[in-house]
């Protein structure tokens, strides 16, 4: 059973090894509210997933210990489990979905676990781990549904409350709900009167639908950008414990995520993956009610594989209003281009890209488009710029 005790002698058993991540005041995520960011993103290993991977190692027996241990990530919780096993002189397997960025696997070797990549997602990494399991007899690291992880990352709820004591309410990526289950347990046993708020990404809403309904619901298939919360099925002991303790559960969209990414780089000068900013993504566009409260926001990993954080970067600058693709129809004949760029010009708007064609079936004769790309301040200033065009008697398509 989990219990507070169990949480605070898993704090004590993490104090030597683990670093307590600070909380960084953070306005300008959501100025209706005073908003915090728990940096579990600078935590060792780059994520909260060594918490509870330590504290379970560190609780087997020396005939557990002999046979190695093996578990399944999408990147994470392997990089921890690796740290922890190597520490305590353990052998470790890994199962990694094929998928999982280069980056982490080169990681998780590196820690000094041996990898198994395996064709599909994390649920087949999490099936080929337990074939092993029962093959070679080793112990099994659940990166999410195990007592002693829950108990791990509910350690971060203990320093919460100890780091801000006039705590409203906390913000929690969920993928298979141990961390959410350890914070929300810690927090509502030392003050029931904070809110806890769970975020999936809409692509991945398991335990959403899961809680919604009443019953464990497994989906068919995940698609997100937030692939360390991309799980198909929540586990049985999180389940009961998010039906119990969460308050609310809300999605993010994958733009919604791309922004809150480079929300927290260019503000707070914070690298996060896509699972440790869905916390961040929603508050920023006002998924939970959190106006006007102090709100803590987990990011829980800053993992993100640098090759796919250029598009990612693209992708929240559109989402911002700090990029934005124009079309205009013009007639073909001198000068048209200068007018165009002397009302973007005129109106600050920086052009990073531009193509000109002449007309193809089904336009005017002597017409012809031009496609332009800008770097926009906002929203805002972006229907600015097309108000002035199409008053100048420019048509956008």
């Amino acid at each position: 059973m989990l219990t507070l005790d169990k949480i605070y002698h898993a704090k004590y058993v993490l104090k030597q090894v683990i670093r307590e991540t600070d909380l960084i005041h953070a306005p300008n995520i959501n100025p209706e509210a005073n908003v915090y960011l728990k940096t579990e993103n600078l935590q060792i290993t780059g994520s909260f997933k060594v918490r509870g991977a330590y504290y379970r190692i560190s609780q087997l027996s020396d005939e557990e210990k002999a046979r190695g241990v093996i578990a399944c990530s999408a990147g994470n919780h392997a990089q921890g489990v690796a740290l922890a096993a190597t520490k305590n002189g353990i052998k470790s397997l890994i199962c990694l979905p094929d998928g999982a960025p280069i980056s982490k696997v080169e990681a998780t070797k590196n820690y000094g676990a041996d990898v198994c990549l395996v064709e599909g997602v994390y649920d087949d990494a999490y099936a080929k781990a337990l074939e092993l399991r029962d093959e070679k007899g080793y112990t099994f690291i659940h990166p999410f549904d195990d007592e002693d992880v829950i108990a791990g990352q509910g350690t971060i709820g203990l320093e919460l409350v100890e780091q801000l004591p006039n705590l409203d309410a906390v913000v929690v990526p969920i993928g298979g709900g141990g961390l959410i289950s350890g914070v929300a347990f810690a927090i509502k046993s030392l003050n029931p009167k904070v809110k806890i708020y769970g975020v999936q990404a809409t692509g991945a809403p398991s335990m959403f639908n899961s809680v919604h309904d009443g019953h464990i619901e497994r989906l068919e298939s995940v698609s997100t950008i937030a692939d360390g919360i991309a799980v198909k099925e929540p586990g049985t002991n999180t389940f009961e414990y998010c039906s119990k303790y969460v308050d609310e559960i809300v999605t993010v969209t994958d733009d919604e995520i791309s922004a809150a990414i480079l929300a927290l780089m260019e503000q707070q000068k914070l690298v996060s993956e896509g699972a440790g900013a869905v916390s961040a993504a929603a508050v920023m566009f006002n998924k939970v009610p959190v106006k006007g409260k102090n709100v803590v926001c987990l990011i829980s990993g800053g993992n993100i594989d640098v090759t796919i954080l250029s598009r990612v970067i693209k992708r929240g600058l559109l989402m911002s209003g700090r990029s934005c693709s124009l079309n205009i129809e013009l007639v073909d004949k001198p000068g048209q281009l200068k007018k165009v760029s002397e009302i973007i010009a005129s109106l600050g708007g920086n052009v990073t890209s531009i193509h000109h064609e002449r007309a193809n079936e089904g336009s005017d004769v002597i017409g012809c488009y031009l496609r332009i790309v800008l770097e926009t301040r906002n929203y805002q200033h972006i229907e600015q710029i097309k108000q002035a065009l199409k008053d100048s008697g420019l048509k956008l398509v």
